[in-house]
């Protein structure tokens, strides 16, 4: 660049990523990727402010005046296209599978200037080098995919790739850089390494995106792109759930509603109404619950009035409806709320509240389901309530399970998008860790390791902790799945093991205390003693760990050394520092490697083993299994509530499923504030909820909420539009 214009531009950088720029130069199209600090904002817009694409005239001046660069993978190969009525040539180097980033620039700058600065590939030149044909995916504008779900079945042992877990430490409130260092890695592996991978992650919800997170597309120079279309609705899955979910909750209440005002026979007329010929026709969505009432009449006029009764009048106890309203946003008022106030109800108030949409029976269903057909009996098998004679009440009780399924027939796919190298990623399901599985999708996983093949590497993210959403990953996805990992990355840091070891509270929003900004080597050994457990808890179910210190700049030489001796004497196979926030793939690269020799070395997984058997032990046993040996509780308490709920439950014959603990992600107890490797504590369980159709029981530990509240200072200060560019801005 001029010298009197490089004060403007940290960093501006080349790719020839295809087809992104509609400009052709010497007969080639080459877009331009450009970074910039936040200090020159004001001069970058108005450099670009003639082109909203930024790979078009204004970039190519750039690129002229900076002699930028670009690089590919080795696997790269050139093809010419030509397109229009000039014949416009353009050389598009397709490399598989990604494409390296070049000139780095310290500071990072935020990381939506990096997103919105980059020209991502068209999503069809992604799936083009994934080797997906046109008949398995639908594009979703310019930059996303949903992509068939029929896909998963071409999946076999003999033709899936190298599974990887990535989870962390106890986390403080700001993250540890999990999502980022799953980009991160899989950045490496495919642009730095060339192996085939893909990563396989969650989709973020709009609470945390307005309430705290600002965002969950990774960061730094590890992230997915376009991110604000990530952050922002995406395919619109959420969406999906969220409707389908109320639907059953609008079908409860109208149903108990129409059942406490009318007979059974005007209950039957209108359930049954006669068509022109004077027939009555049995709905399909009414098939289930004829089979399990035993009517095997198909003419519902031949019916007797017993069996008319029986199959008209579902009799819910309205203080015993658990299916609860859902909402995708941080809205604590919501946690308790009095429906059926007005007159048109005829007095037929309840209690009930909501939950986050990402917390819901629907949405967990989505992330365990592995086809259309299981989506449709999971439905179906959705418990809404108990009746007042003590049976459960399901959705193909309600007759709502088809009407949900076709909710959700788009949501069952996976959206893919790609890294900002290049690199792709499948995008699936988003419940939360500390309320539900924490896991992605186990359709989206299944879909990914039959793309990579036998040598490929999919690298699958578990939410917050390992004590969390790794172990949710072995005895829920992996118990439902029955894929078995390679490995496991823990990701660990300086911050988070100085809190753990006795450093002051780190709150959002907040600056943080001197204490993490200056070396201290004791507190940080302290702190291990949290990160020990989490390994020890990973490699109990049979998966080697890699241990990965996500790099700070405050971070000194002497706290990395004992966090890798202490992750070492803990057991773990390898421990690597990265700094791919700052410098992308290439700051995973020898993480990669090191997930490369464990897994080459775990091939068969064969060690590999579940935490608990589900038929052993009873609903209370494997509570307190899971508060024992993973949270190292030293009893389990539970409440009257939580009592009467696993005595029900077990009497309607779930006491043989699985459980999903719904805790704090802050601590291996119920106390946020206590930190480090706490033992000998008392675990209280205020509640337990039933989702049968999800294959699971949640206990509540104490009174934890489902629906989180936004902050003082909400991250949707900082969220608007450019009304001159359309860019949304603030997100993080």
């Amino acid at each position: 660049a001029q010298k009197t214009k490089r004060h403007q531009f940290t960093h501006a950088r080349a790719h020839t990523f295809p087809g992104c720029c509609a400009s052709a130069r010497e007969g080639r199209t080459t877009v331009r990727v450009c970074y910039y600090m936040r200090a020159q904002h004001a001069t970058f817009k108005k450099f670009f402010s003639s082109s909203k694409s930024f790979g078009c005239k204004s970039l190519e001046a750039a690129t002229r005046r900076g002699n930028l660069k670009s690089s590919s993978s080795s696997l790269a190969r050139t093809t010419t296209i030509r397109r229009g009525e000039g014949g416009i040539t353009t050389t598009r180097t397709m490399s598989l599978p990604g494409k390296k980033l070049e000139n780095i620039i310290t500071p990072v700058p935020s990381d939506i200037e990096v997103a919105q600065a980059a020209t991502p590939l068209r999503i069809a030149q992604v799936l083009e080098q994934c080797k997906i044909s046109m008949d398995d995916y639908e594009p979703y504008g310019h930059y996303k995919a949903k992509i068939s779900d029929k896909i998963s079945k071409n999946m076999t042992e003999e033709n899936k790739g190298h599974y990887v877990v990535v989870a962390g430490i106890t986390p403080t409130p700001l993250g540890e850089g999990k999502s980022t260092t799953t980009i991160g890695l899989v950045q490496a592996l495919g642009a730095h390494l060339d192996k085939f991978a893909v990563a396989c992650i969650r989709q973020p919800s709009m609470g945390p995106t307005f309430g705290i997170k600002g965002g969950a597309a990774g960061g730094g120079y590890s992230q997915v792109i376009p991110m604000e279309e990530m952050n922002m609705h995406l395919t619109g899955d959420i969406h999906a759930i969220g409707i389908a979910t109320n639907l059953i909750a609008a079908a409860v209440d109208t149903r108990m509603f129409h059942e406490n005002t009318q007979s059974d026979e005007a209950l039957f007329k209108r359930l049954f109404p006669q068509n022109k010929k004077g027939e009555r026709k049995i709905a399909r969505n009414m098939t289930r619950r004829l089979k399990r009432l035993g009517i095997e009449s198909t003419n519902p006029d031949d019916w007797t009035t017993e069996e008319r009764s029986k199959f008209v009048r579902l009799d819910l106890d309205a203080d015993k409806v658990t299916w609860r309203r859902v909402v995708d946003m941080n809205d604590r008022f919501l946690r308790q709320v009095t429906i059926g106030q007005s007159p048109t109800e005829k007095g037929q108030t309840r209690q009930t509240g909501f939950d986050i949409t990402v917390a819901s029976e629907v949405m967990a269903v989505l992330a365990m389901c592995t086809s259309l057909e299981d989506m449709d009996e999971r439905f179906g098998k959705m418990i809404v309530g108990t009746s007042k004679s003590g049976e459960a009440i399901d959705c193909d009780d309600l007759g709502v399970t088809g009407a949900v399924t076709s909710l959700m027939l788009e949501a069952i796919k996976p959206t893919m998008m790609q890294t900002l190298e290049g690199t792709p990623v499948l995008i699936h399901a988003g419940p939360f860790a500390n309320i539900a599985t924490g896991n992605s999708s186990i359709i989206a996983d299944k879909i990914a390791l039959s793309m990579v093949g036998k040598d490929g590497f999919v690298v699958t993210e578990a939410g917050f902790g390992a004590d969390i959403g790794l172990e949710k990953f072995v005895n829920l996805k992996c118990r439902s799945s029955n894929l078995k990992p390679n490995c496991a990355v823990i990701v660990a840091t300086v911050r988070a093991l100085k809190c753990h070891g006795g450093g002051p509270a780190v709150q959002a929003g907040k600056p943080l205390d001197f204490a993490y900004l200056e070396e201290n080597v004791q507190m940080v050994k302290d702190g291990c003693s949290n990160l020990t457990r989490h390994i020890e808890n990973t490699r109990s179910f049979g998966i080697p760990v890699v241990v990965a210190i996500n790099a700070f700049p405050t971070d000194t030489p002497a706290e990395h050394e004992a966090i890798k001796t202490a992750a070492l004497a803990a057991g773990a196979a390898e421990v690597e520092i990265c700094t791919h926030h700052a410098e992308g793939g290439l700051g995973a690269a020898k993480l990669g490697e090191a997930v490369t020799r464990v897994c080459e070395a775990n091939s068969d997984a064969s060690e590999f083993k579940l935490g608990y058997s589900t038929e052993a032990l009873s609903i209370e046993e494997k509570v307190e299994h899971v508060a024992k040996e993973y949270y190292r509780a030293g009893a389990v308490e539970f409440s009257e509530q939580a009592k009467e709920k696993i005595a029900l439950f077990t009497k309607q014959g779930f006491g043989n499923l699985p459980v999903c603990m719904a805790k704090t992600q802050y601590s291996f107890s119920h106390e946020p504030n206590m930190k480090g490797a706490p033992t000998g504590f008392t675990l209280p369980i205020g509640d337990v909820r039933l989702s049968a159709g999800a294959g699971f029981l949640v206990p509540l530990v104490g009174a934890f909420p489902t629906i989180p509240g936004l902050p003082t200072r909400p991250a949707y200060y900082e969220i608007s539009v450019d009304t001159e560019t359309e860019q949304i801005m603030g997100l993080s």
